[in-house]
């Protein structure tokens, strides 16, 4: 076995199904091992953030590890941007790049690719990642993969493996097991019963749930406790889609002032509000009607668990859910039942000769998941994310928190080719103009999406709060004429009667990617990004 089979082979035992990448000189020894191997399909793509945001989507929507695969220096900077993004949102991303060889490094010539020093992009994935190995000795090559891979399973970040190109064939042992972490009993079970205490004591408890129940694989678990302490769930805004199959008390998504009144109303005067693995970012909180006190809260994130001044390090997510679970009373055995309430969703159809909005879009997907079952949605940051909000519950990746551009076009392809399920994928035309066009690559990937371009020739949502300034238009680009020649079909869509016929059209033809070209009227937002700005400049205005 080389050291490139002891890799894949380690991958492919932490959940990696596939390989996103970009090949490169320096990185041309190990993809031509990858494909002699056959042990994880390579997919190729045209840019590196694609390969970024396809490896970050697909670990997002299967759990285990996403892998990016790329050259030094031009392709790992490249590659910057979607690691930052999964660091900032808890996604276990590999980076594997290639790199000069030892003798190639000591040859007293600056070597192409390189920027200041060879230690350039070493030092710049520091701050990255949580973890890093340079495979330059294959005797130190298992232990080094085995504790970075399980550091990017355990701390749900980046890592990132460095591997000179003179090393991916070189003879190597299999990667092992690192032994799992065992937290401390005693304060487990002392976390764990004040935690339910703290819940039974409340008057108006509520269970908010965030992107940890995702990355560690625990919907199922979550489901469950959520059940047996029949108290209302949400979801956090970068937690929609979680539980979206699961019979729980599910009310909705906590957005603000943006959202919902009657879900805002339980999450902000909740006097026992459990966070389960929620980011306290602006994103999720910034627009609230009422300020959260998180003194009264209870918070589950990053292995440490916060209730007023009580602070329980090391203590993850799984375990404790494990030890509510042994303790909360089964269903049926005098729990007391929450009835989960009807949530809203834009359903209403407008006239057929109407011109689209951003409400008709989510009504009409509402339609089709209605008609034919749910499918995955993949969405773009901007109004195309807060349509999603009217969307009804289904499985969602979008970089909500970080809100990087470009993320939805290559996550449809990563969400399809890791679940082998169909998405809807939801992008603006800025977001489209960027990388777009990995949908050229979808037919080689074996990936048809469903692609929605909300097209209004504008960066819409920061138009809301520059609305004066001529730097927010974008060009009229003519995005349903450019899909046949990428290898799939396009409709220009400006009535609802339009979009209804092409979106049944797209459902029902499959083996070619269907690009939904939607010609919005400038300035006309959803209904949650409206509230949303609204809500934004209101709280910043200065008393």
């Amino acid at each position: 076995m080389n050291l490139t089979e002891s890799l894949l082979q380690a991958l492919k035992a932490r959940g990696a199904t596939e390989i996103f990448g970009i090949p490169g000189d320096f990185a041309l020894p190990l993809f031509r091992e990858i494909e002699r191997s056959a042990l994880l399909p390579l997919y190729t793509l045209s840019h590196e953030p694609g390969v970024g945001f396809a490896a970050d989507a697909a670990a997002r929507a299967r759990g285990g590890l996403g892998v990016a695969a790329v050259t030094y220096g031009a392709g790992a900077f490249n590659l910057v941007n979607a690691v930052a993004g999964a660091y900032a949102e808890r996604v276990p991303l590999v980076v594997l790049s290639g790199a000069p060889a030892a003798h190639e490094a000591s040859s007293g010539y600056l070597l192409h690719h390189q920027v200041k020093t060879l230690d350039s992009q070493w030092r710049l994935f520091e701050e990255l990642t949580v973890d890093r190995a340079r495979l330059d000795d294959p005797g130190l090559a298992p232990e080094r993969m085995a504790r970075v891979l399980d550091a990017a399973l355990t701390r749900s970040r980046p890592v990132y493996l460095e591997i000179p190109r003179d090393m991916p064939g070189r003879p190597c042992d299999a990667v092992p097991r690192t032994p799992p972490f065992v937290p401390d009993a005693d304060r487990l079970a002392a976390c764990a019963d004040e935690l339910l205490a703290r819940l039974s004591a409340a008057e108006r408890p509520v269970l908010m749930v965030g992107v940890e129940v995702r990355r560690y694989g625990l919907e199922s678990s979550v489901a469950e406790l959520a059940r047996r302490l029949a108290i209302p769930v949400v979801t956090s805004f970068m937690g929609r889609g979680l539980l979206a199959h699961a019979e729980v008390p599910l009310v909705g998504t906590y957005i603000g002032l943006a959202g919902d009144p009657a879900v805002s109303e339980q999450v902000e005067h909740s006097d026992g509000l459990l966070l389960l693995g929620v980011i306290v970012s602006d994103t999720n909180f910034a627009v609230s009607s009422r300020r959260i006190d998180l003194r009264k809260a209870i918070q589950v994130f990053d292995g440490d668990v916060v209730m007023g001044h009580h602070v329980y390090h090391q203590l993850p997510i799984a375990a404790l859910i494990d030890a509510l679970l042994a303790r909360a009373a089964p269903v049926g055995s005098g729990a007391p039942v929450c009835t989960p309430a009807a949530m809203p969703f834009a359903v209403a159809p407008a006239p057929a000769a109407a011109a689209v909005t951003p409400q008709d879009i989510a009504a009409a997907v509402n339609a089709l998941l209605r008609e034919h079952g749910p499918m995955p949605l993949a969405s773009d940051v901007g109004d195309c994310l807060f349509a999603a909000m009217d969307i009804e519950h289904t499985t969602l990746v979008a970089p909500g928190y970080y809100a990087t551009m470009g993320y939805g076009v290559p996550a449809g392809l990563g969400v399809q080719v890791a679940t082998g399920l169909r998405p809807i994928v939801l992008v603006g035309d800025g977001a489209f103009q960027m990388t777009g066009w990995e949908l050229g690559n979808a037919t080689r990937c074996g990936a048809d999406p469903i692609v929605l371009v909300f097209n209004n020739a504008s960066w819409e949502m920061l138009r809301t709060f520059e609305p004066d300034v001529r730097f927010n238009d974008l060009s009229h680009w003519d995005f349903a004429s450019m899909a046949g020649g990428m290898g799939g079909d396009g409709y220009v869509v400006r009535t609802t009667a339009e979009l209804a016929q092409a979106l049944a059209t797209a459902h029902a033809t499959r083996g070619r990617f269907q690009l939904l070209d939607i010609r919005l009227a400038p300035g006309v937002l959803s209904p949650t990004l409206e509230r949303f700005v609204k809500a934004v400049k209101r709280l910043s205005m200065p008393d």
